[in-house]
């Protein structure tokens, strides 16, 4: 018989591994079980983490370094990609929640500046074409704090400037723009997003991710209702009229940057259009006997813009089977099978302390991936049963 083909498309494990990382222990894994298989890599990317450079690999780009303004307000080593005419501006790489020590996980402190920092960078080199990727970020200032570091100016009812974080946003007064960055102007300006993040309303960015980023239900609240403020304004000083601010697709990525981006000019794009099309996802796809993917946590979150439901999905309408690891089991987990997912397992073998959990994970990224193939491959022999005298 042929050997088996695997395609082998995971995201990152938040903090513990890179999307590239875990693509290559679920491949260890993998030929433990079956010597010889054929496995085609594809780490993916959604915007978060890794972005700018595995984007970087895949066109042939290069990382730009860069020190800019972290989530916490220290300066942080940071980068962007250049590629043929595009600079790709992650903001997990300035913003992320990575970047926030533990100790200091307030959502309503941490700020965006030095993504607006990273976005001149990229203007300075003379490109006019900037896509911005949204994921893994650590801040829910609704890009006040990119604003700002792009020359906006928000002003209390005294006409003093804000403090930075989406905290200080209930006490914003107006929006003065005359000072924004003319090139922008001049720029293609795209944000690569969850479509289904938004700013405000019940399913808000911050009641919804808040909680993940240190905020209490006081807290939460109190961002709901600073961003609910800050899209009054932005609409009223800033944006075009008709620009849906509170509930327009991506509004909420990464904790409002969409929002505070596209009131400038940006144009908010489902990430996957931006980001996976240059991989051949579909055709790669369809070449496999089994597509495995992964993720950090799988839960109801998982079929809502997430890489392992986006997999899924692809893989489905091609009618290839789909088994998703994660490095935990939440909530709403079992709907990833309407999306497309057959079958699903987290890698913990025992209840570990996450710095442990963390530490470990390509080892414990490995071995689920063999035990979960093993398993897969005894139920195959199981269905086609030997002829027995």
């Amino acid at each position: 018989m042929p050997p088996y083909r695997f395609a082998v498309a995971p995201s990152g494990l938040k903090e513990s591994l890179s999307a590239a990382a875990a693509a290559d222990a679920i491949a260890e894994g993998l030929l433990r079980a079956a010597p010889g298989a054929e496995i085609d890599l594809l780490p993916l990317v959604d915007g978060g983490e890794g972005t700018a450079e595995a984007l970087a690999a895949a066109a042939g780009g290069r990382l730009v370094p860069r020190v800019a303004t972290g989530p916490v307000g220290a300066p942080v080593h940071s980068h962007f990609a250049l590629l043929d005419g595009t600079a790709v501006v992650e903001m997990a790489a300035v913003a992320g929640l990575s970047l926030v020590p533990t100790d200091q996980r307030d959502p309503g402190a941490t700020t965006t500046f030095g993504v607006g920092e990273l976005i001149r960078a990229a203007l300075d080199t003379g490109v006019r074409r900037i896509l911005v990727g949204c994921g893994d970020s650590g801040t829910s200032d609704g890009g006040a704090g990119a604003l700002q570091a792009l020359g906006v100016r928000l002003l209390d009812a005294a006409g003093r400037e804000l403090p930075r974080g989406g905290a200080a946003l209930r006490h914003l007064d107006r929006i003065d723009p005359t000072g924004l960055d003319p090139r922008l102007a001049e720029t293609e300006l795209l944000v690569a997003c969850n479509p289904y993040n938004v700013l405000c309303g019940p399913r808000g960015v911050a009641r919804v991710f808040g909680p993940q980023k240190g905020a209490g239900p006081a807290l939460v609240e109190e961002l709901s209702a600073a961003l609910e403020h800050w899209a009054d304004v932005l609409l009223r000083d800033v944006a075009p009229a008709g620009l849906d601010l509170r509930l327009g697709v991506g509004t909420g990525a990464s904790g409002g940057l969409g929002a505070g981006l596209a009131a400038v000019g940006a144009r908010l794009r489902p990430r996957f259009e931006v980001l996976l099309d240059h991989l051949d996802l579909d055709a790669r796809l369809a070449r496999a006997d089994l597509v495995v993917t992964a993720e950090g946590a799988l839960d109801r979150q998982t079929s809502l813009g997430k890489i392992p439901g986006e997999v899924a999905r692809r893989a489905k309408a091609l009618g290839i089977p789909v088994l998703a690891l994660a490095g935990t089991i939440g909530e709403g987990a079992h709907e990833v099978r309407l999306v497309g997912v057959d079958a699903y397992s987290g890698i913990l073998p025992a209840p570990l302390a996450l710095p442990e959990a963390l530490a470990r994970g390509r080892e414990f990224l490995a071995d689920a991936a063999e035990q979960a193939l093993r398993m897969v491959l005894l139920g195959s022999r199981l269905a086609r049963p030997a002829v027995r005298p």
